[in-house]
């Protein structure tokens, strides 16, 4: 006959430790479902914010940008328009200024109206229609703003609509030609960060393609293009943008470039941004070095993905955060680069206008007899604040995008 067996004293505890192992894995999964996800720019960003002095310089930089964009839709003077006999040197002043551009536009529409009242066979009739045209080819927006694009056009007739002839006073006074130095402080602000933007670019397109490369096929492909930036690191490249750039001056050369529609300032942006490329192709190697044998790369070869893929869709945006961070310190440095050439006169030439250039004007008239403050002091802060900027954002989101300093 079967009997049921009876369970021991012993088996009912372990029943029970099951059963209450099993209550405790429930309640840690529910916890673990309820809990979202956080990413790295998401953790990155919660962190940045805790920094204040990375956030006040972030908001510094915002309304610097932000002014440099709008700058020809804002009510300021004539950047180049030059008037040394009444307002040569003036100090800071409160002025009223006005442009005169509405009376041009008066006159212009009057003697429009009466060219087309004239009869076809008039004798006047030529002789008006040339000089409608002299007054269109000297228009105001053209002689006061040195021929501006679209873009700058449109706006500056957007302010001429909304403000008229009516010009913020010289609050920040004049330079030796009687041009209004808070408005070519705000119009160098375009052609800076202009500069330190594009040329930027150029070097993280260069930078992280050459060093990703490297760094992923290693060996002897790695060994040559290393050399190749030993070379380069060994170059005086100060010697050869003069050099560049003093041919580009050549009258010859800078008609040939403007036929075909090159500007010989892009072409500095461009030649700035090809010598800062090889730091960068060096901090992308050696992170390239670091995961390319992690097992995200393994998976992506299994599946078939070809090198290219993997060098450009899997490596490169796992190396973006140091990459963003050491765009932040490039960005001034090569502000910095861009205003030490225009202080020597040879970067950006006249009549465009850079933070560098106003600093170098304004040490032209600094004399023993009299100092003119205003004419180095505005343009000087600008670029040291924007500098300034820059750096302690740069530290702000390495320390936020850094995970060893995340608890801290």
């Amino acid at each position: 006959m079967n009997q049921t067996p009876i369970p021991t004293t012993d088996e009912q505890p372990d029943k029970s430790s099951k059963r209450m192992e099993l209550q405790r894995l429930a309640e840690v999964m529910s916890v673990a479902q309820s809990q979202q996800g956080v990413s790295l720019w998401s953790d990155g960003w919660k962190r940045l914010k805790r920094n204040r002095v990375s956030m006040l310089s972030l908001w510094t930089l915002v309304i610097i940008v932000v002014l440099a964009i709008i700058t020809p839709a804002l009510p300021l003077q004539s950047p180049i328009f030059q008037d040394v006999k009444q307002r040569e040197l003036l100090s800071p002043e409160f002025k009223t200024y006005k442009l005169g551009i509405v009376d041009y536009n008066e006159t212009l529409a009057l003697k429009r109206q009466t060219l087309i009242e004239m009869g076809p066979l008039d004798d006047q009739r030529a002789a008006l229609q040339a000089e409608i045209e002299g007054l269109e080819a000297r228009h105001p927006i053209n002689v006061y703003w040195n021929d501006p694009g679209f873009i700058s056009q449109a706006m500056i007739k957007f302010r001429i609509f909304i403000f008229g002839d009516y010009c913020i006073p010289s609050i920040c006074g004049t330079d030796k030609l009687g041009r209004d130095v808070l408005s070519r402080v705000c119009w160098g602000s375009r052609v800076s960060l202009a500069c330190g933007l594009i040329a930027t670019l150029v070097s993280l397109l260069i930078g992280v393609s050459y060093g990703a490369i490297s760094g992923y096929f290693g060996g002897r492909i790695d060994n040559i293009m290393m050399r190749i930036i030993d070379v380069a690191y060994s170059i005086p490249f100060i010697f050869i943008v003069i050099f560049i750039m003093s041919f580009l001056s050549a009258p010859k050369v800078r008609d040939t470039l403007n036929e075909y529609g090159i500007n010989q300032i892009t072409v500095f942006f461009l030649m700035i941004g090809a010598i800062y490329w090889l730091t960068m192709a060096r901090v992308v190697r050696g992170q390239v070095l670091s995961l390319k044998n992690e097992q995200f790369v393994d998976a992506a070869k299994t599946i078939g993905t070809s090198q290219w893929g993997i060098i450009f869709k899997h490596l490169v945006p796992n190396v973006m955060g140091i990459v963003i961070v050491y765009l932040t310190l490039t960005i001034p440095a090569v502000i910095r680069f861009e205003a030490f050439l225009s202080f020597l006169g040879m970067g950006v030439q006249a009549p465009d206008i850079s933070w560098g250039m106003l600093v170098n004007e304004g040490i032209q008239v600094i004399t023993p007899i009299r100092i003119y403050w205003w004419m180095i002091i505005f343009s000087g802060l600008a670029l040291a604040l924007t500098l300034f900027s820059l750096n302690f954002l740069g530290d702000g989101v390495r320390d936020a995008l850094d995970p060893k300093l995340k608890n801290r």
